[in-house]
């Protein structure tokens, strides 16, 4: 398996880890030209424009009137999706529900004994934009994103959820996808991708209402028309390939943890999979599965060029060393198959998701397990978390003076506002206290 393998103690070793501090990559010049044309294409002429590009990227017959998925192609997604997809389905949701459940805030309010009273109130957004990929021409619905999307900002208390996922050439929508979507509550579920379905949700067109927030995954058309439009509304993150660091000591399972890289390397050729481990000899291991399990992959290609390319075993002398560097690159996963993870996991501080011990695959991660899947990559994680129901709400700051608390802090008002030459400012208390 040709994969890189170094000593951190080695000057290589220390600059292929200084190399993974500074990952964070943004679209290159042709790519942000691109989006600001199709974004400006669509805030100009809406519909128009998404039905332009949807018929030239996706679905070439695709008209206005099937642009919208109608109530007969959700009954239909019903009679067509196999009885224990469904099944699945509605288990990988209730667990996600169930974790996210937790993450709701609450209002509150402090009063001081002169009767002024500060609060902070949480409220949902009025809408949300919950962007799906199409998945190899529809092929291989990414059911999961609708879950880890959706489910959080239902629990948020979001009154309008809407979907935006590719249509196949046929102008049709996996019902996979569809069934995910009705598990969810959604119903508003449009038909267009890339770097125009993220336009239509931001700017609106006549058939589509703009939203508040736009969240999921996509290719770099999707992220850098994200990143174009943040502001106008919130996004999730600025994305980029999945990433996983394991670290591994001489209790370790090779096959489990090549297993695990290669869960990572099949997503992309630019798919960032890492190993930091104390024993040389499993890390020989690692590159002995690596090459026995790799023919038995359905993207056997895509994953070796992402372990030829990117993928990296770093020998280090313990697991103190090991947690040190994976807090300095701060991966989006970050697995600890060692003798005793809890033991480990206090020192973690920087890390998307953490997987604890050698059952815990990062695949139960992306399904079932409940936390969510869609996390901060690129280093990000030092400085972001992942999506939640927080992603759904503001908060607005509530302040109530009663007469006798103004006067007992109006020189204080006074004297910082001239300070900052803010006349009006004082004035503003001194009329209160004639």
């Amino acid at each position: 398996m040709d994969i890189c393998f170094e000593d951190f103690s080695t000057p290589r070793g220390k600059k292929i880890v200084n190399t993974l501090h500074d990952r964070f990559v943004l679209a290159d010049t042709a790519c942000r030209e691109t989006v600001s044309e199709i974004l400006e294409q669509v805030r100009t002429h809406g519909d128009d424009a998404v039905i332009k590009y949807t018929r030239k990227f996706d679905a070439p017959q695709i008209q206005l009137e099937q642009l919208q998925v109608t109530e007969e192609e959700f009954a239909s997604a019903a009679e067509l999706v196999d009885d224990q997809i469904v099944e699945t389905i509605s288990f990988a949701a209730e667990r996600i529900r169930a974790f996210h459940q937790r993450e709701l805030e609450d209002s509150w309010f402090t009063t001081r004994e002169d009767g002024t009273i500060t609060g902070r109130m949480v409220r949902p957004v009025d809408s949300a934009g919950l962007y799906v990929p199409g998945g190899q021409g529809g092929s291989t619905p990414l059911v999961s994103s609708v879950l880890m999307n959706t489910i959080p900002a239902t629990i948020a208390g979001v009154q309008r959820r809407v979907m935006m996922t590719p249509p196949d050439a046929e102008g049709k929508i996996n019902p996979a996808l569809l069934m995910a979507a009705r598990e969810t509550g959604i119903t508003e579920v449009y038909k267009a991708g890339s770097a125009w379905a993220i336009a239509a949700l931001a700017f609106g067109t006549q058939s589509i209402a703009p939203v508040d927030v736009i969240v999921g995954p996509g290719n770099q058309f999707v992220t850098e028309a994200k990143r174009q439009v943040m502001g106008r509304v919130r996004i999730d993150m600025i994305a980029g390939p999945s990433e996983v660091l394991i670290i591994a000591d001489s209790f370790a399972n090779p096959a489990y943890v090549a297993a695990d890289m290669l869960a990572q390397a099949e997503h992309d050729p630019q798919a960032l999979a890492l190993l930091i481990t104390t024993d040389k000899t499993l890390a020989n291991a690692v590159i002995a599965q690596l090459e026995e399990q790799l023919p038995a992959l359905s993207r056997e290609d895509i994953a070796r060029k992402a372990l030829t390319d990117r993928g990296t075993i770093l020998l280090v002398e313990d697991v103190a060393l090991a947690v040190e560097l994976a807090n300095e690159v701060a991966i989006e996963h970050l697995e600890l198959q060692v003798e005793d993870p809890w033991k480990w996991l206090p020192k973690i501080n920087h890390a998307g998701a953490i997987f604890l011990g050698a059952h815990t695959p990062e695949a139960a991660g992306d399904y079932v397990a409940g936390p969510n899947h869609v996390l901060p990559t690129m280093g990000t994680a030092r400085i972001s978390s992942a999506l939640g129901v927080e992603t759904f709400v503001k908060k607005s700051s509530v302040i109530s003076y009663s007469r006798e608390a103004l006067l007992a802090d109006a020189d204080h008002i006074q004297r910082l506002a001239g300070l900052e030459g803010l006349t009006a400012h004082a004035n503003s208390v001194a009329v209160r206290l004639k």
